[in-house]
């Protein structure tokens, strides 16, 4: 694949652009929640949410690897690794969905 034409996938479609923001937008109040509150509490669970199907993959790793005691780069690492890899999912319906869309608004050349 070129790599255009993965970066239009993953980044430049408007499905992929807003669940990247949403991700970003809760790791950014999740990390401003962190560094300012006494008590940051389970806020960081909202990312891993987002990244859900994805995610499941790093606990698995982090149990192997680690035995649960991983850093934290592994942790927030693994959101945006799974964040991207959704969003490039995502690119991929949306151009599925509009390749189907065309073949059936296709007026019949009979």
């Amino acid at each position: 694949m070129r790599a255009r034409f993965l970066i239009r996938l993953t980044f430049t479609n408007p499905v992929s652009m807003i669940y990247l923001g949403l991700v970003g937008v809760s790791a950014a109040v999740a990390t401003a929640v962190t560094v300012f509150s006494e008590d940051p509490g389970f806020i960081w669970v909202w990312p891993a949410l987002f990244t859900f199907p994805a995610f499941m993959v790093v606990p698995v790793i982090e149990d192997a690897v680690w035995g649960w005691d991983a850093p934290t780069w592994f942790f927030l690492g693994g959101i945006a690794v799974c964040a991207l890899v959704q969003s490039f999912l995502l690119g991929v319906l949306l151009e599925a969905l509009r390749g189907l869309h065309r073949r059936l608004t296709r007026p019949n050349r009979s």
